[in-house]
This record gives structure tokens, sequence and C-alpha cells, in this order.
């Protein structure tokens, strides 16, 4: 799917500018912090966000009827609309598009012990807008105020990334002047590690190693991130500070299989190609991808394998946040979208945490071991879920 972002679209002249971030992560909540934590240390333990107030953004009493996935779904989109500052748009022209993968599991799991240990009238009457996919995006507009389309994505591990594109397809198509795009997941309780350990999903030795030859799974995270995404010509007009461009984006399906990716990565090959067309750039054009990578064997390899048939042998740096983040899952594509913005902005690659063994089946120029700086150009943000769902980002700077 294209999303007539490019020059050329069906909505040229529509151009979408990013102009605030947002975000909750374990190495860092908030741009700065989160930054820093790319470029810091590799985390001991496991990846649950510490230190979050959520008291920051509900009140007492509120705060204990939204689920924790929609608490990282608040606060990041208000640190996005901070950062962005005086946006001065129409509620009906603004909108929300966020995502997750599995939504409030925790209050799930919760109100379902509740239920066997205590019996069907003690079952919270908040289980159900707690629990529910879209109570992150439904929360962001009511605080806002914004009654423009209000919508959420829910495809696994490229969700984040999907709601990015759609949210930015509102301002490129007219629909709206501004819209917040974005995703949030808080998976780590008990019986969602417990599947992913017994699928056999999970690093055995709780280490993420994007495209190292010792790779053994993923180290599952929780958190969130939003993207403010306008019109470029208003964000000109109220004088805004546009950290990039959403130059393109695109979606594609591998129709192959529930967990395992298409193999050769032909889906993903696609949906990078897809891209690249959708934003009038050729692969040469490409400064930098910020890849999926998982740290799980065959995901791992078919994204290498997919990014060598589009760039060929000169395909530009990679690199994974994930060594440092791990995956958040339906939240991980608009983290790494911050992350791919946040490196346009200061002109540095963030190394792939874990990675020093490389593996003789990936030809890959993984940025390992210390931040490389770059001339920043497009980039690519690439996110692909169970199901076999492909999404693409292709960020650029902000014009001149």
């Amino acid at each position: 799917m294209l999303l007539g972002l490019g020059p050329d679209g069906p909505f040229a002249g529509r151009r979408v500018a990013i102009t605030g971030l947002g975000v909750v992560a374990c190495c860092g909540i908030g741009t700065d912090a989160f930054w820093d934590g790319l470029l810091g240390p590799i985390p001991a333990g496991e990846r649950r966000v510490e230190g979050f107030d959520a008291t920051r953004y509900f009140g007492p009493k509120d705060v204990r009827r939204v689920d924790r996935f929609a608490q990282f779904a608040v606060a990041s989109a208000q640190m996005a609309l901070d950062d962005a500052g005086d946006l001065g748009s129409d509620p009906d022209r603004s909108g929300v598009v966020f995502a997750t993968g599995v939504g409030g599991l925790e209050t799930l799991q919760d109100q379902i012990q509740v239920y066997l240990e205590k019996g069907p009238r003690r079952v919270s009457p908040f289980l159900i807008p707690m629990m529910m996919g879209n109570a992150g995006a439904a929360n962001i507009s009511m605080r806002a105020g914004w009654r423009g389309p209000c919508e959420t994505i829910a495809t696994a591990c490229a969700a984040g990334t999907h709601a990015v594109a759609a949210a930015a397809r509102l301002v490129a198509s007219g629909r709206c002047d501004v819209a917040i795009g974005g995703g949030s997941e808080a998976a780590m309780v008990g019986v969602g590690m417990t599947a992913f350990t017994n699928m056999t999903a999970l690093s055995s030795d709780g280490t993420s190693r994007p495209f190292d030859i010792r790779r053994n799974g993923f180290v599952c995270a929780e958190g969130g991130a939003a993207l403010v995404l306008e019109d470029l010509d208003h964000a000109h007009r109220r004088g805004a500070h546009v950290y990039g461009e959403l130059l393109g984006a695109a979606s594609t399906a591998d129709a192959h299989h529930i967990t395992a990716p298409a193999p050769g990565g032909t889906g993903a090959a696609t949906c990078m190609e897809l891209a690249l067309a959708d934003a009038q750039i050729r692969a040469a054009d490409v400064g930098h991808i910020n890849a999926h990578g998982t740290s799980t064997p065959l995901n791992d390899l078919a994204e290498a394998q997919a990014i060598e048939k589009v760039f060929g042998a000169d395909a530009p740096p990679v690199t994974s946040i994930k060594g440092v983040t791990g995956h958040a899952l339906g939240g991980a594509g608009a983290i790494e979208a911050v992350a791919t913005t946040l490196s346009i902005h200061h002109g540095l690659i963030p190394p792939t945490a874990g990675y020093g063994e490389p593996d003789p089946d990936i030809s890959l120029d993984v940025v390992h071991g210390a931040p490389r700086p770059w001339e920043a150009g497009p980039a690519l943000s690439n996110s692909f879920g169970f199901g076999g769902h492909n999404g693409c980002l292709v960020i650029g700077p902000p014009p001149a």
C-alpha cells in the first residue's frame, strides 16, 4: 500500500513534517534521556520502564482505571504535544492513530484472577475499557480534545510503524492538519512472558544480540512513543521546529506463516521497495536503516536478506536499537521511528548493542561499538510482525 506521501503522489502539495516527539522506554523517559540511553551501556536485566510516574498524567482515581499500556500512550503523546508547542489546530481537523499489539493484558490477567478467586461479582466494571486495545488512542484524543479520526492499529510488532504511517496519511490526504501517530505496549506480565517463553521466542540468556551469530531470541520490553505529524505549511506558518519529514511509507503482507517470516524476506523486501517508491527516492539515496532486528535467528536473517535484495552490496549502515531497548512489540515501531528521527537530528547512528560476532550469512554493515556520525539524509525504519505484517517508513531531514 502506497500512502501518497511523495511529491508526485495523489496528495501532492501536502508534505508531512515531524514537529513533536515523545517516548517512554526502558533506557530513558523523554527524548533526551532516551537518546543518551541509546548511546550508553546495555541495560542490565529486564527491559521494564523504571521510574515511570503515571500520576503526572492522571489523577489518583483515574490512574487506577487506565491500564499501563494506555498510561504509556498518554504519557508519550503528551510529551510529543508539549514538544511541538502551540499547534493552533482545529480540533475537528486533528487526529490520533495509535497502536498496540495486545492491549491491556495486565488488566485482563488481574481480573481473571479476581474472577477465579473471588467470584464474578468482584470483577471490575472497568475491565473492558481498561483492556480494550483502543484505550490508548481514546485517552489521547479525550485529553487533547481532538475530534478528528481516532483509530487503533493492532498488527503485532509492525503496529507502531503502521500507526505512524496512517497518521501521516491523515495529514497528507488533507483530512487533518495535525495528527499523532505512535504505539505502546505493557505485556510483561506472567501469562504473556510465559507464553513467549513456551514458544521459545525469548532469548535463553536474556541478551539481545541483533544480527549477531550468537542471537537466540528477543528480549521483551515495554514502553511507548508518539510523533506529532503536521502539514509542513501549517508548521511553517506557526514557526514550529521541524525535526524531519515523513517522505513515504508502505505496508505489505508475507501471506506465509503466523509467526515465521517469508523465506528470503520477500515480503519485507517488497515493503522497502514500495516505501522508497512512495518517497520518490532511489535505494542509493538512503543513508541509514533502522532495522527491525529482533535478535531471533530467522527474523534477523530474513531482514538481512531483504535489505541485500533491495540495496545490493552497497547497503547503507544498519542498526537495531533493540540491543538496548528490547522488543516492545506493538510499541517498537513508534519507538524506532523516534530513534530514527533523532538519528537525523543529531547526525549520529546509535550502535547495535550486543553485536560482537558477525554472522557469516549476513553481510550487512552493522553499526556497533560506538555511535557513527553520518551526513543525515533519508533513512528507513523497518518493522515486521507476527502474522506476516510488514511496515516501512522513510524519514528525511527537515526541508531546506
